[in-house]
């Protein structure tokens, strides 16, 4: 199974950002979509967002126009920029890989096979 790694969290005040990275180990991700996803201890994992192949991406209603997920394939790496952080975003965020064509991305997780061991986002003054 593919491994991802993620970096980027900590402890933030409401209102702040952060940028998460997910890094590929051991393959190249050109060929895969990239899933964010996040999780509260007692809860569904839920979907954040994902960016496609070509670089389309998609977003859950409860992080437009706060979030954005880019990705640098030269880099071999991806990104989740989170603005305007609120205290319901405090979760272990989890990037996954699928692979994929160049159609439309999925932010459904159980469609993922390749998983991070995620980092944790805390939003608290």
């Amino acid at each position: 199974q593919l491994q991802l790694v993620e970096s980027g969290g900590g402890l933030v005040q409401p209102g702040g950002s952060l940028r998460l990275s997910c890094s590929p180990s051991g393959f190249t991700a050109d060929y895969y979509a990239i899933g964010w996803f996040r999780q509260v201890p007692g809860k569904e994992r839920e979907g954040v967002g994902c960016i496609s192949v070509s670089g389309g991406t998609r977003y859950a209603d409860s992080v437009k126009g706060r979030f954005t997920i880019s990705r640098e394939n030269a880099k071999n790496i991806a990104y989740l920029q989170m603005n305007s952080l609120k205290p319901e975003d405090t979760a272990r965020y989890y990037c996954g890989a699928v692979r994929a064509g160049n159609g439309p991305c999925t932010y459904a997780w159980k469609v993922y096979r390749s998983w991070g061991q995620g980092t944790l986002v805390t939003v608290s003054s």
